[in-house]
């Protein structure tokens, strides 16, 4: 028996712009939303919380029009809408921006803004020159500093999201929707945006605000909605609520022990880089890795860690050094070549670079495992299953079975299927970029345990991670990185926030 959802009365004097009352979504073998509500308010953020897979992208997807409703009822403006498209949920006010900006890098910035709403001249044609000054003014009332005819391509992912925004109040939405937009942005770009929220806020636009950092939502949102296993388990004022209440809502349970870091043996050197260079991402990079070790990389964004990680992994060639794994050369020359010799890489991006998302889970994990799930050539369907049930079962993927697409599934179990690929080669190294990125507080508790887990199995672990408490809590040692070069490198017991946070930033003299 479900929860009954815990509703905070909001006050008589507040009157939602958008209501959905009893909405409910089922997809074959799923029910990803049963019977669940929202209200939007004008001028206010509304936080949407939940585990992933707890039905948020479902939703948003009915409020833009992607997906229809299978039952339940949408109010806007007092009135009764339905949207058959993305178009209708545009024309109704309604725009979404998303982790992944969803714009077009061949178009210019100002044609982004107005896309499909563009100025017209008396016979039809798009007024360019008034698209322009309007796309300036837009930017301009932002405190944007882009040209309105550059190729949206040379932009930062910081200035995409600005782009975005700016689509958004383009269209006089009134409603708008973000979709984890600071997943890729640094701490100074996050503060800008939040700038832009609180213009959106004055301008009266209801804002929908989805993220699993906690000190965003409590930093941004009015409001807090929690979902989780696809129904509404509470909301209300974020002034009434605090983030252990809002955990236990979402997971139904405490979850006090964010990073399970078991004690290991740290055994001998497994690893060993000495003087790695690239021609422009790092230099002069040395360090060691041993086995059953969790090795930290800290630094802020930019300062090449994951490029060091794509070269160790042969993504990338580099153009000095030497890497040496149990005493045997193992500077890779191909993504191939590092498997072989036992180096795997869990990329930061794993929607484009980790998994191949229009194929089922069965064949992502077994991707490079062929030559265990082959016989004389031909597939042996039988062991590809095998492997994946071996795998997927261990680290408790949550799917309706192996042969479910992987873009369907929730973010944090698609880093499960991509952690489960490379371990299904039995590595001796697994480097792990931005392991927890963008999913929620319990499956980050689950990656951790089982990072924890591989550690105690024996298999050294490399972790870059930007989440000073994730570098704090699950490293045996941490080397911080700056301007492609290390700054410093520290022992468990002698890490300290504010030293790494410092040596990362170049502040003071260390």
């Amino acid at each position: 028996m479900s929860a009954a959802p815990q509703v905070v009365s909001l006050g008589a004097e507040a009157t939602p712009i958008l209501t959905m009352t009893g909405i409910s979504k089922s997809f074959p073998g799923v029910k990803a939303l049963e019977g669940i509500s929202l209200e939007l308010y004008p001028g206010q953020v509304t936080a949407l919380v939940g585990e992933n897979g707890a039905g948020k992208s479902t939703l948003v997807k009915i409020l833009t029009g992607i997906y229809q409703p299978d039952a339940g009822e949408i109010v806007l403006d007092g009135q009764h809408v339905h949207f058959s498209s993305a178009h209708a949920a545009l024309e109704h006010g309604i725009t979404a921006i998303h982790q992944e900006t969803v714009l077009f890098d061949e178009l210019s910035v100002a044609e982004n803004i107005f896309l499909g709403h563009a100025p017209r001249t008396r016979l039809g044609l798009v007024d360019w020159k008034t698209l322009r000054a309007e796309a300036a003014d837009i930017l301009s009332s932002m405190g944007a500093p882009i040209d309105p005819r550059a190729r949206l391509k040379d932009l930062s992912i910081a200035n995409k999201h600005l782009v975005a925004v700016a689509r958004a109040m383009s269209i006089e939405a009134q409603i708008v929707i973000m979709d984890e937009p600071t997943a890729a942005l640094s701490h100074k770009e996050i503060e800008e945006l939040f700038v832009l929220i609180d213009l959106l806020k004055a301008d009266g636009k209801a804002i929908l605000f989805i993220s699993h950092k906690f000190d965003e939502i409590f930093r941004i949102a009015d409001r807090y909605t929690v979902f989780r296993d696809g129904q509404m388990i509470g909301a209300g004022p974020m002034a009434d609520t605090n983030q252990r209440e809002l955990v236990r809502m979402m997971v139904g349970r405490s979850v006090d022990q964010a990073f399970p870091k078991q004690d290991v043996a740290i055994g001998a050197t497994v690893l060993e880089v000495e003087g790695l260079s690239h021609p422009t991402e790092f230099d002069s990079i040395s360090f060691t890795l041993r086995r059953g070790e969790i090795l930290g990389f800290y630094g802020l964004v930019g300062a090449g860690r994951s490029e060091l990680m794509q070269a160790l992994f042969g993504a990338t060639r580099v153009s000095s050094g030497t890497v040496t794994l149990e005493g045997k050369p193992a500077l890779a020359k191909s993504e191939a070549d590092a498997i072989e010799k036992g180096i795997v890489y869990v990329p930061e991006e794993r929607g484009r670079q980790g998994a191949v998302t229009g194929l089922p889970i069965v064949q992502n994990i077994s991707l490079p495992s062929l030559k265990k799930t082959s016989r004389a050539g031909f597939l042996d369907m039988a062991r590809e299953f095998a492997l994946a049930r071996q795998y997927s079962e261990r680290l408790d993927l949550r799917a309706a079975s192996l042969s479910q697409e992987v873009g369907t599934l929730s973010g944090g179990n698609q880093q499960k299927v991509v952690i489960a690929k490379w371990l299904a080669t039995r590595p001796k190294v697994i480097i792990l970029d931005e392991p927890t990125k963008g999913i929620d507080i319990g499956s980050k508790a689950a990656v951790h345990a089982f990072m924890s887990e591989l550690a105690a199995e024996g298999l050294s672990v490399i972790m870059v991670s930007s989440e000073l408490p994730e570098i704090m809590g699950m490293s045996d040692r941490v080397i911080v990185m700056r301007e492609g070069l290390i700054a410093g490198e520290f022992e468990r017991a002698a890490l300290d926030a504010e030293t790494l946070v410092r040596m990362a930033a170049g502040i003071g003299d260390h």
